[in-house]
């Protein structure tokens, strides 16, 4: 009996988040040997189409069963796609949309709209899941202006985590040249890191918050003796002189806002790592901290892959990473729902009256400080905190969940003909 025909429509080969959970699913897909699995790459944004790496056997397997042309003998049985929800197409006999998930308290309409064009719609947090179930819109007549019915979502609706790779992330026995010469750069022995991209919006209004989580760092640890350092991993939409240097001029310009003279050392890396690199990064001995301000997570994959190194998370315990930070062993930071502002979103994914998570800034330079000074203390709770996700977060765990889902989804497939498929652009 001939395997089902998967066909993935995903951004596996662009330096994103979208382009991680799709080099994952399709992984996962492949290990399983269960399906004939067809892969059409997308882009993502601007993002740069080069995460593919030749050495890497598992990148291997996905390139090798990339389409050349977007073009199949026969409809697949089931098409999985990735990306925002508004995009949705059904092009298969089954269909699962795989999203990242939301950020704020109130999914578009737009998303409803297309999670209800599939068979079933895979989210990576219970966060993200609630939100869009809970979200409904009136739908009214344009001429009366009556209510006529509804948009809200009636199609089934599941959570799969993000699994991280366990032979991957964790100690690290020797550090490769590239990262060596990053920390041969970086004087401090004590430093707090940041991971993530730095997006669009003000002093902030970022969804990251990376401008406050700096302006906080050098307000609490300015003016002192040997303070701690600020490593920013990050980039805007990619990796070019150009974005380096804003992200440079929008650092100077909250140095320039900080009176003191004597400010703790920041220190930007803005070039492109691989998987291993970054996980040098996490557990290199002058990370002694994962930092984030971050107003809201579809899931949060970088502060789980930190978590893998054993070192404390300081981070807000709302949206996607409330899944695996436990707030027992997990750093929280407290804070309050605020007011989304329009500038921090595109305009469609931007809903008017949604929320996210704000932190409460003096109460986290507090924190941040206390770590710095009582750092086994926290070192404790960091290791159980490895120790319970890296058993239940892995890529093993979430490669059973997946195949469990496809299973029950292409049990009853009818037959189909031979499909031409559009080519998906990402805008």
């Amino acid at each position: 009996m001939s395997k089902p025909l998967v066909l993935v429509i995903a951004p596996v080969n662009t330096r994103s988040g979208y382009g991680n959970h799709g080099r994952d699913i399709c992984r996962a897909l492949i290990e399983s040997d269960k399906y004939d699995v067809k892969i059409n790459a997308t882009r993502w944004g601007n993002t740069p189409m080069n995460a593919l790496e030749d050495n890497n056997p598992h990148h291997k397997l996905i390139k090798s069963k990339i389409l050349q042309t977007p073009n199949l003998e026969r409809q697949p049985d089931l098409c999985i796609q990735l990306t925002v929800p508004n995009e949705f197409q059904p092009l298969g006999k089954k269909n699962i949309g795989f999203t990242a998930g939301i950020e704020h308290t109130i999914a578009p309409a737009e998303w409803l709209e297309g999670i209800n064009r599939m068979d079933k719609t895979i989210v990576t947090s219970e966060f993200s899941k609630e939100v869009i179930l809970n979200t409904v819109f009136d739908k009214h007549d344009k001429q009366t202006n009556q209510k006529i019915s509804e948009i809200k979502v009636n199609k089934p609706v599941d959570v799969l985590f993000e699994g991280t790779d366990e032979t991957l992330y964790g100690s690290v026995d020797k550090f490769g040249k590239t990262i060596e010469d990053v920390f041969n750069d970086i004087d401090s022995d004590w430093n707090f890191l940041f991971t993530g991209h730095w997006l669009q919006g003000g002093l902030g209004e970022d969804r990251k918050d990376i401008g406050m989580m700096i302006k906080v760092f050098l307000e609490v640890f300015k003016n002192q003796p040997n303070p701690p350092g600020l490593i920013l991993k990050t980039s805007g939409a990619g990796f070019s002189i150009i974005d380096r240097e804003q992200i440079k001029d929008k650092i100077q310009m909250i140095k320039d806002d900080v009176s003191g003279k004597d400010l703790p050392p920041i220190y930007l890396i803005h070039g492109d790592l691989t998987d291993s690199e970054i996980n040098e990064l996490y557990n290199h001995p002058k990370v002694k901290s994962h930092l984030s301000f971050t107003h809201g997570e579809g899931f949060g994959r970088p502060l789980l892959e930190a978590s893998f190194s054993g070192k404390p998370i300081i981070s807000p315990i709302w949206s996607g990473q409330k899944d695996f930070l436990d707030p027992n062993y997990a750093v929280g930071l407290g804070g309050q729902l605020t007011n989304v502002p329009n500038s921090s979103f595109p305009k469609q994914f931007f809903v008017e009256g949604c929320q996210w998570f704000t932190v409460n800034y003096g109460l986290a330079g507090q924190i941040m400080k206390d770590v710095f000074k009582n750092y086994n203390k926290y070192l404790v709770n960091a290791q159980k905190l490895m120790i319970i996700n890296k058993s239940k977060f892995t890529h093993d765990k979430m490669r059973e969940k997946l195949e469990s889902i496809i299973d029950d989804v292409v049990k009853d497939v009818p037959k189909q003909v031979k499909l031409n498929l559009p080519k998906l652009k990402k805008v």
